[in-house]
């Protein structure tokens, strides 16, 4: 099994739930507003990241960081880009199984025409009352995957 762990909206805020959320990953995908190289330099410490620029990841620290990617995992490709809004005048690749993607700072998980569609939700700074989540990709030795979006204070019972 390998596992990839999903986060976005971080603004700055690294929350210690995350690296036991993530334990067991081989692989982190950062969707945007990173909000600050720490966090970066953390995730780093759990497994390998790639990650996007988002709209407030600004400075030089940020100009390292595409607005979009497409990264291949376990056999598996994922576009990667802040807001999915942004697909209108950046389409996905035709290869992709998943578009990956933040900025609402709300959860979300849809297939459509065979193509999973996440996000992930905020694990920064609380706002709009809404929960603090992040997800996980297993992908099994015949290639199938499986999401599973939770909140932080899952990862801990």
């Amino acid at each position: 099994m390998f596992r990839i762990g999903i986060i976005s909206d971080t603004h700055g805020l690294l929350r210690p739930e995350v690296e036991q959320c993530f334990r067991g990953t081989a692989h982190i995908i950062h969707a945007g507003d990173i909000g600050a190289e720490h966090v970066m330099e953390g995730l780093r410490r759990i497994a390998p990241v790639t990650a996007i620029r988002g709209n407030v990841d600004v400075g030089d620290w940020a100009r390292f960081y595409p607005e979009t990617t497409t990264v291949h995992l376990a056999g598996r490709a994922f576009y990667v880009l802040h807001d999915i809004s942004e697909l209108k005048s950046r389409p996905a690749p035709a290869d992709v199984e998943a578009v990956i993607s933040g900025h609402s700072h709300r959860a979300s998980l849809r297939t459509t025409d065979g193509i999973t569609y996440l996000n992930p939700g905020s694990a920064g700074p609380r706002r709009f009352k809404l929960p603090i989540t992040l997800a996980t990709i297993d992908i099994d030795e015949h290639g199938e995957f499986r999401v599973n979006v939770r909140t932080l204070d899952e990862c801990s019972r």
